[in-house]
């Protein structure tokens, strides 16, 4: 398709008898910020370093804004900020020195707007990299990958070691991105956080790609956990019929039951009841996967 940020044909990356990535179709609009989700050892580093020609594919395409992986990788990468899963820096420089040196690569960059992420980022540049945390090493991860503006941001987990703080600064940082007209690519394996920011999302499962969707379509079938305790026994019977749960079971005074998209209607039948407790879960993302997709949904060959 032309006009796309980053297009995927068929690909597949295998590792002799491991599997990589399995016939994956991906297809990125300029301007969103595309989650791609899926557990730790799902695929979605392979797919990355597939977009970055740092490696090839063992058979399929890849573009990135129309220009092809490995034939114009030298051009896509002038275009794309980077922050891979496994940061690894010169842990002899400086927070600043190590700045200067990505700056050098791409050519300079704009010194005012390094010094914005620092601070938004509450970022000491002038500390060495070895008496670092791994949030901070983290936090000139993205620094790294911010500080051009570039048309496509690729991110593989990065909010990895960020306190919640800074979590919120990074999710206004993409939010800006995108509002600017720049593309993010986000992988992440925590539902919430793609949630968060993201206007469609891609879920990952054994190396292929299950499932596309919108952000607003997922929350409309968002399952949670919920454990409800009340001031007094109630009847097995007094949820039934509510719209959205299943799973229900009751324990004389406590209620649990899974929730599957709004959570208004049991909210409204036990506003009925005096509440002592309420707690809700967020479940696993291997749960998600089965309770949308399936125990067979995205098995690899």
């Amino acid at each position: 398709m032309d006009g796309l940020a980053i297009s995927a044909n068929g690909i597949t990356k295998s590792y002799g008898r491991h599997r990589g990535i399995v016939d994956l179709d991906l297809a990125v609009l300029p301007g969103e910020v595309f989650g791609y989700l899926g557990p730790n050892g799902a695929g979605k580093t392979t797919t990355i370093r597939l977009l970055l020609d740092y490696i090839r594919p063992t058979r399929g395409s890849v573009s990135v804004f129309g220009l092809g992986s490995h034939e114009q990788s030298r051009e896509i990468r002038r275009r794309v900020g980077y922050l891979p899963g496994e940061l690894r820096l010169y842990s002899s420089l400086s927070g600043r020195e190590l700045i200067s040196y990505f700056a050098n690569l791409r050519g300079g960059v704009a010194w005012a707007r390094v010094n914005e992420l620092a601070q938004r980022l509450d970022c000491d540049l002038s500390r060495e990299i070895r008496t670092l945390s791994s949030g901070n090493r983290q936090k000139l991860g993205l620094i790294q990958a911010l500080m051009s503006d570039p048309e496509l941001l690729i991110l593989d987990e990065p909010t990895n070691g960020l306190d919640p703080l800074v979590q919120q600064t990074f999710y206004d940082l993409v939010r800006e991105a995108r509002a600017a007209g720049r593309t993010v690519f986000l992988s992440s394996h925590v539902l919430p956080e793609v949630e968060r920011v993201c206007d469609r999302v891609g879920i990952l499962r054994e190396g292929r790609l299950v499932a596309v969707e919108r952000i607003a379509d997922l929350r409309a079938r968002a399952i949670r956990k919920l454990e409800i305790e009340f001031g007094a026994p109630i009847a097995p019977d007094a949820f039934a019929g509510v719209e959205g749960i299943r799973d229900v079971a009751v324990e004389r005074d406590t209620l649990r039951c899974t929730v599957v998209g709004s959570m208004d209607p049991v909210l409204k039948a036990a506003n009925h009841y005096e509440i002592r407790a309420l707690s809700s879960v967020e479940p696993s993302l291997e749960e998600v996967f089965l309770a949308y997709y399936g125990e067979g949904a995205g098995d690899a060959a």
